[in-house]
């Protein structure tokens, strides 16, 4: 006959076989389509686990997959380019995260591409993403659910920027002569608060789009391009069995 702690046992075991049923295994992929080398990099929101230490080398034409969490995690992903080691120190042109190559939790410097993920979220598992071009463009960057029930589009900006980027908002790599690496915010070149949605202009109401930002917006409709866009630009997928994030796609 079993014991009680034999049929506790049993009856953890098969919640836990529910559980996993309910929340399958979901993996990541980042997939580097840029004729060059990049460095990815992933920042966790508070309280959630740092994923892949952060950040890593990723160079052209090839992808890198891993687990996610089996739980509720919500963060962003973005690109470093022209990453390079100089008088012994590590540093990215775009996306920089205080000179590492494992962010392991820290942000990137602007202007910079932003994939945004919630995953295992709701009551069919969603997974929630969107692109976002708040904080400006370094790179041409898609997110790709598989598998999944609902709808699930691919979103983001495969348009270049770079080459149309107006000149109040370019970022270059040498200062004022280097080549255009980055097409920065209308809040990070001006830095008013109407571009920047604070103070006054911080709510639905009052934070309007401007002409930068829609210049972003005419090239990449499907992403975010000023503090309080349409939320509808984030988009639930149930049940996805992976994520894929393609850069230069």
């Amino acid at each position: 006959m079993a014991t009680a702690t034999q049929l506790f046992t049993c009856a953890l075991l098969f919640s836990c076989t529910l559980f996993h049923v309910a929340r399958p295994e979901l993996i990541i992929t980042l997939v580097n389509n840029c004729p060059f080398t990049i460095y990815p990099a992933i920042q966790p929101n508070a309280g959630h686990p740092v994923l892949e230490k952060g950040g890593f080398p990723l160079q052209t034409l090839t992808h890198r997959s891993f687990r996610a969490p089996d739980q509720l995690w919500s963060g962003r992903i973005w690109g470093r380019t022209g990453c390079a080691h100089s008088n012994g120190k590590f540093h990215c042109v775009t996306g920089d995260c205080n000179n590492r190559i494992e962010c392991n939790g820290l942000g990137g410097a602007t202007p910079a591409t932003l994939a945004q993920i919630t995953i295992h979220h709701g009551h069919k598992d969603f997974s929630s993403y969107g692109v976002s071009l708040v904080d400006g463009f370094n790179l041409p960057m898609t997110v790709t659910p598989h598998e999944g029930k609902g709808v699930c589009p691919v979103v983001g900006c495969r348009a270049n920027l770079l080459a149309t980027c107006p000149e109040k908002l370019q970022f270059r790599s040498l200062g004022r002569h280097g080549h255009v690496v980055g097409c920065k915010s209308g809040c990070e070149a001006l830095g008013t608060d109407e571009l920047c949605c604070r103070n006054h202009y911080n709510s639905p109401r009052t934070c309007r789009a401007s002409t930068f930002s829609e210049f972003f917006k005419h090239a990449c409709p499907a992403t975010f391009t000023y503090a309080h866009d349409s939320p509808s630009l984030m988009h639930e997928c149930s049940s996805p069995r992976e994520l894929k994030v393609i850069f230069c796609h």
